[in-house]
């Protein structure tokens, strides 16, 4: 029985357990043979699996991000995809690597952006996550203006989140600009709470 066997729809599952559990299972053993078979079926396997094997090494990556930061370039490859599972799922797997791999993704921001642009929440979560790994691995003055630019436009429900994720790795530069964002988008928050949130990221900056 291959690693590929144990995958949900190998099981014909309809639910993520049993991928979950290979997870764990691959990252307790440090199994990095079943990690590059799960990645051969992310380039070039059926959708199913593919997803599936996405799953997994993202699940891999939150427990044990060493044993996946080698398959980057499946990943960056990923990226590119029309399916959109495998992009957000891409992104989800390069965000537990970010800080390990800081020097490749700064080369592949073009492409990151991109493929959050046209992705899903989640998607666009993780690359502000990705972003402010790359400012806190030392890529601050090429991460933290790209950052500050996006959550002009970042969508209502998540510009507290994300103005709360950039605020530990502004640079002294950035700092007027992201100021005057908040300022700026403040008006517009409906909810309450949201607003709250702002307020208090606000008085902590200016205090």
């Amino acid at each position: 029985m291959t690693v590929l066997d144990k995958l949900s729809g190998a099981m014909d599952r309809r639910d993520e357990a049993p991928n979950v559990a290979l997870a764990g299972d691959i990252a307790a053993r440090h199994d990095l043979a079943a990690v590059a078979e799960l990645a051969g079926a992310v380039r070039s396997g059926p959708t199913r699996q593919a997803n599936d094997a996405i799953k997994v090494l993202y699940e891999i990556g939150a427990r044990n991000p060493e044993l996946i930061a080698a398959q980057c370039p499946v990943f960056l490859e990923a990226l590119h995809s029309a399916n959109n599972r495998q992009v957000w799922g891409a992104m989800t797997a390069l965000d537990t690597v970010a800080e390990r791999r800081a020097d490749a993704l700064v080369a592949e921001l073009p492409a990151i952006i991109a493929a959050a642009d046209k992705g899903s929440v989640i998607a666009k979560d993780h690359c502000n996550s990705i972003l402010v790994k790359l400012a806190r691995a030392g890529y601050g003055a090429k991460a933290v203006p790209i950052l500050v630019e996006r959550l002009k436009t970042a969508a209502p429900n998540q510009f507290p989140t994300y103005a709360e994720e950039i605020a530990p790795v502004l640079t002294p530069e950035a700092r007027p600009g992201f100021l005057a964002v908040l300022k700026d988008r403040l008006a517009k928050i409906g909810q309450e709470s949201k607003r709250k949130r702002v307020e208090k990221l606000m008085a902590k900056l200016n205090g």
